[in-house]
């Protein structure tokens, strides 16, 4: 709490408009003579202990007023001593036990009201002590009481069941270099990650230097490519009964339920004002989806219910050191589905769905995942024969970790992980049974007369869209011709004339294959062959067609396949147009389309970086 105490000789003040988070008032204006004004701001800090702080706030007032022989004393609600207030009820309930305690200890006190545009107008005595300033802070005692002493028990489940110690699994494999990041074993290398690199040559995404730290510009390949990330995601969802909505980026901390989930994030918030206002940034799709729910009349009829965001932007206040490339960033886009469920049963089986979709994302996306399995013992206790089931269904062995008391609004969640070129893990997919939002938030259902309060599944099928490219550039490093995925190449085939009389006929097929939902480029630049092919390859184009005399005169192409060349050994093969067009359409099957970001001609293509 921030005081500012004034000798005044008069204080009066008028209360004229009402904000949002006004207190109702019967008393509008007013004035003292002879006082001790307390101009005053509560902290959220103040929140972990209200009375105590009123305590201490009340010692200090008492202690001044008696030295300045003052019995008048006017609390005024002053919220600009504070960048860092507490929500308006906690303020409002601190101010009136202030003003209780005051007059029980026998001081004539009047209370300016809480949450109103007020004019006023003061007179200072001017003396030694007519102006002082006090921070009140809870005690030490008070923050540390509501902690828990919570212990952590890990062991590796495989899937026939065997539960295993972790010393067995510590290696320098994927799932080997996860336990080592759980258990702290040991850091993976330093040094700047090779997507780094690879994001910028690529022309894909490069920092923003005008914008805070851990924000970024896209380019248009990179943003073809983040493109068709959410599409891919939107197409998960849609058969699998989830309706998009979309929601805000801030919201007002005034709300109570806003305010306690997103104090659980401690300091990695973007946190202002607006007015008298006090936002923050949104860090997941969490806070708008659930005040749509409570808004809504929910049928146990209509459950399992599915809402899904994409939520871009998100933010997360990360520490300045740690924000590097696309593995971690203060903006970023992130996939979210939150399933209502009708009770735990339907919980689980919505969880075991949504597990199999992040395995899936890794294969759809070319990266290998690991995972660890995260539980209360209570769960573990209680479904430990489920969680053998979701071992054993996905096939790998899952790190599991056992808290013994629940620390967060989930009592059971799973993370998989790709493993970064140093070894480290690059969080994507999540799925989280969280059995404290809608009690927070008033999501209900009714069932024989009663409110239940059901169980709500978090889930990003994919993680952070920056997060996904980060892992697929990653596990560039592990193969022998780095490449995309041929459905997310921003350049799916590239055509090369040889010389110009081979222009016209070049051009009529890369047309062709665009027509076909090919993305396809042509390098219609005048520059050797030979650089044209050697720049396709650092373009990690998947199929590249060189037109000569004989493709014009044959229609037989020789077409050039990244995903079966080795280092300085292309892997060419020839083939007609419609098989080429076959070739490529089988290895985009299911997947999403869009066209070229980029002009079809590489001489009218601008270049980035």
């Amino acid at each position: 709490m921030r005081l500012l105490l004034i000798h005044s000789d008069f204080i009066e003040y008028e209360a004229k408009k009402k904000t949002g988070m006004a207190e109702d008032a019967r008393i509008l204006k007013d004035s003292q003579e002879e006082a001790l004004t307390v101009f005053s701001a509560v902290e959220s800090v103040d929140e972990d202990d209200i009375e105590g702080v009123v305590s201490q706030a009340v010692e200090e007032i008492s202690r001044t007023a008696d030295q300045l022989s003052v019995e008048n004393i006017v609390i005024y609600p002053y919220a600009h001593l504070s960048s860092d207030l507490a929500r308006p009820d906690a303020a409002v309930a601190a101010l009136k036990l202030m003003e209780t305690a005051l007059q029980d200890v026998g001081y004539n006190v009047k209370r300016a009201p809480f949450g109103w545009y007020k004019s006023f107008r003061i007179s200072c005595k001017g003396h030694p002590l007519s102006e002082l300033s006090k921070t009140i802070v809870p005690s030490e005692e008070a923050a540390k009481k509501e902690k828990k002493e919570v212990t952590h028990t890990f062991f590796v489940l495989t899937p026939d069941g065997a539960r295993h110690e972790v010393d067995g699994f510590i290696d320098d494999s994927p799932f080997g270099c996860l336990l080592k990041k759980e258990l702290g074993v040991a850091e993976g290398a330093g040094g700047e990650p090779l997507h780094v690199e690879l994001m910028r040559s690529k022309e894909l995404v490069d920092y923003e230097p005008v914008s805070d730290v851990g924000h970024l510009r896209w380019m248009p390949r990179g943003k073809l490519v983040r493109d068709l990330l959410a599409d891919y995601v939107l197409c998960k969802v849609l058969p699998y009964g989830a309706t998009p909505v979309e929601t805000p980026v801030m919201y007002d901390l005034a709300d109570q339920a806003i305010y306690e989930h997103a104090d659980k994030f401690g300091e990695r918030q973007y946190r202002f004002k607006s007015g008298n206002r006090n936002m923050m940034l949104r860090f997941a799709a969490c806070f708008g989806m659930f005040s749509i729910m409570r808004d809504m009349h929910i049928s146990p009829n209509t459950l399992p219910m599915k809402m899904y965001e994409l939520s871009t932007y998100s933010f997360r206040h990360e520490q300045k050191g740690e924000v590097i490339g696309l593995k971690r960033l203060r903006a970023f886009t992130m996939p979210d589905m939150h399933s209502l469920c009708r009770d735990m049963d339907e919980a689980l089986g919505c969880f075991e769905e949504q597990l199999q979709m992040g395995w899936e994302t890794g294969r759809d996306f070319g990266t290998r995942l690991v995972g660890v399995f995260r539980c209360t013992q209570e769960f573990y206790d209680q479904y430990q024969d489920w969680i053998k089931k979701i071992v054993a269904d996905s096939g790998v062995p899952l790190l599991i970790e056992v808290l013994s008391d629940r620390v967060h609004y989930w009592i059971a969640k799973v993370d998989l992980a790709a493993i970064d070129g140093q070894g480290r893990p690059i969080e994507n997919p999540t799925v989280q049974i969280d059995v404290e939002s809608s009690t927070r938030f008033d999501i209900k259902y009714h069932m024989d007369g009663q409110e239940v309060h059901p169980p709500i599944l978090h889930c990003s099928p994919t993680g952070s869209v920056e997060r996904v490219i980060c892992a697929i550039l990653e596990n560039t490093g592990n193969m022998p011709v780095p490449s995309f995925p041929t459905w997310l190449s921003p350049t799916q085939v590239r055509v090369i004339p040889v010389t110009e009389r081979h222009l016209e006929y070049a051009e009529q097929l890369a047309r062709r294959l665009n027509t076909e939902q090919i993305r396809t480029d042509l390098d219609d630049r005048d520059e050797s062959v030979g650089k044209k092919v050697r720049e396709a390859g650092m373009d990690w184009v998947p199929f590249v067609v060189v037109v000569g005399d004989a493709e014009v005169d044959t229609g037989k192409l020789t077409v050039t396949i990244r995903g079966k060349s080795q280092p300085n050994k292309p892997h060419k093969e020839t083939m007609e147009l419609p098989e080429l067009i076959g070739t490529v359409k089988g290895e985009l099957e299911g997947m999403p389309f869009r066209p070229l970001y980029t002009p079809m001609k590489l001489s009218r293509k601008a270049r980035y970086i």
